[in-house]
């Protein structure tokens, strides 16, 4: 497993997969396509840490970096995926300098945070000799910005210890910028929100953290990397799922002279 951290020190950003679909041999199939992280999507996606336990270890030989999206800002979950084999953590809406030191707690042990030690899985699934000693430097807390309130504490979040990176959703951010005036979705073009994600990934590296973008193409993601991102996610499995079957589909149709047929699913799906 390469550490995004090593990565990083490379000066290489890290290509992020996303897993919405609770099932182990997606899970597998995606980790073995060349990504550098894998997140499973326990807020928003088809699945619960039942799910999430049997696609961490189907994981494992590919040798990804592995992640989990919490549901909230919860300690029983955040631990729960901690000790499943998650070794990265992304919180959604962290609004305040308080929440995300909460956050933070979870995620390490005495003296850093208040973390339980239980390692159910991450005990043997990592090769760590000690892992009560090497998990609080190896574990990544990565805080979601995703409101209008977060961006107004924007360097407070930041500059909160246990921190690692900050994390843009795109479409709650839009929506709560917006004020409901923009809908929901990734890849932004509207300057206005240019601009804010550019402001989030500013504030990260003020504070000597990293950044992250969460994209619906790769062409976005590219985007994202020249404006300085250290991390980018690049669509989902659903969505990757949707768009090979439909392109599939209206090739058949194409060629079978039989007109094209649109695609079922919303193009704005996002996270």
């Amino acid at each position: 497993m390469t550490h995004p951290r090593d990565l990083w020190a490379q000066g290489r950003p890290v290509l992020n997969a996303w897993l919405g679909i609770g099932n182990p041999f997606t899970a597998e199939i995606m980790a073995a396509q060349g990504y550098d992280a894998v997140t499973i999507d326990v807020q928003h996606g088809a699945l619960d840490y039942s799910d999430a336990l049997p696609m961490l270890q189907a994981m494992r030989a590919s040798g990804v970096f592995p992640m989990a999206r919490a549901p909230w800002r919860e300690p029983g979950i955040v631990m729960k995926l901690l000790d499943a084999g998650a070794m990265g953590i992304i919180c959604p809406m962290v609004s305040t300098p308080e929440q995300a030191a909460e956050f933070a707690s979870f995620l390490r042990y005495p003296p850093r945070g208040a973390r339980s030690f239980g390692p159910t899985r991450v005990g043997v699934a990592h090769g760590l000799a000690n892992y009560s000693r090497e998990a609080n430097d190896l574990v990544l807390g990565l805080a979601m910005i995703e409101t209008a309130e977060g961006m107004a504490n924007l360097d407070a979040i930041a500059a909160t210890p246990g921190i690692d990176a900050l994390y843009i959703g795109p479409s709650d951010l839009s929506i709560s910028l917006s004020n409901g005036r923009l809908d929901p979705g990734m890849d932004r073009e509207e300057p206005e929100m240019i601009d804010a994600i550019k402001e989030i990934r500013a504030s990260a590296h003020r504070a000597g953290i990293k950044a992250c973008l969460h994209c619906a193409s790769a062409d976005y993601a590219a985007r994202g990397v020249s404006w300085g991102f250290d991390l980018v996610t690049v669509s989902a499995d659903s969505r990757l799922l949707a768009q090979a079957a439909s392109a599939s589909v209206a090739r058949f149709r194409d060629l079978a002279g039989q007109g094209g047929t649109a695609p079922r699913t919303d193009a704005r799906q996002g996270y």
